[in-house]
């Protein structure tokens, strides 16, 4: 199995940016496709983004497209979220999570999950 770590989390102004990352140990990083989930309070975890495997394909929900951008090294085991012109609806919980496989959407199609890293935009 793989163990996921997130950072990078904080307290920026709206209009800012944020850079998490999803530091990964375990079996073999460039095993798993990985994807980033938040979850605002009294809201369920929803999808944002994803990467496969290689890094070739990625994967963004409209509300996002444009603002932030998924990454990976593989040679570091890393994946990252660049977080740029980050709005007061952004603030949540951002997730890492990891499967085998190609790139799904769904909250249950991830075998592995971070702690989570609090993002709070302020307006």
């Amino acid at each position: 199995q793989v163990r996921l770590v997130e950072s990078g989390g904080g307290l920026v102004q709206a209009g800012g940016s944020l850079r998490l990352s999803c530091a990964a140990s375990g079996r073999t990083f460039s095993r798993y496709t990985l994807a980033w989930f938040h979850q605002a309070p009294g809201e369920e975890r929803a999808f944002l983004t994803a990467i496969s495997q290689s890094g070739r394909s990625t994967y963004y929900v409209e509300s996002v497209k444009g603002r932030f951008t998924i990454s990976r090294d593989n040679a570091e085991s890393t994946a990252y979220l660049q977080m740029n012109s980050l709005k007061p609806e952004d603030t949540a919980v951002y997730y890492c999570a990891a499967k085998t496989g190609t790139v799904l959407t769904r909250l249950g199609d991830y075998d592995y999950w971070g702690q989570g890293t609090q993002v709070t935009v302020s307006s």
